[in-house]
């Protein structure tokens, strides 16, 4: 019993800052360099939704950006870059 109780004592130790901060969680958000701007963008929550916004513009079924051909990729950055979060009508938090 006394292992037992040891191990559910760690186990909920372990699970108190997930607890307290959950977006800890969360994964970081990634960085993407456009090369034909020359400059880094970082993926996130806005970015997604702008890059949902790209896909049903273009007609495309929906990929994870990771999943995108380079071409596909400088495509996106080059449309984004006259799609701001404003024009877009994006929530910044």
């Amino acid at each position: 019993m006394s292992r037992f109780l040891s191990s559910a004592l760690l186990g909920a130790a372990l699970m108190v800052p997930l607890v307290i901060n959950p977006a800890a969680v969360r994964a970081e958000d990634k960085n993407y360099h456009d090369k034909g701007h020359n400059d880094d963008h970082t993926w996130n929550k806005n970015e997604d939704q702008a890059y949902r916004v790209w896909v049903k513009q273009n007609h495309r079924k929906y990929r994870t950006f990771d999943a995108l051909p380079d071409a596909d990729r400088e495509s996106y950055w080059a449309w984004r870059h006259d799609h701001s979060d404003a024009v877009l009508n994006i929530n910044i938090h």
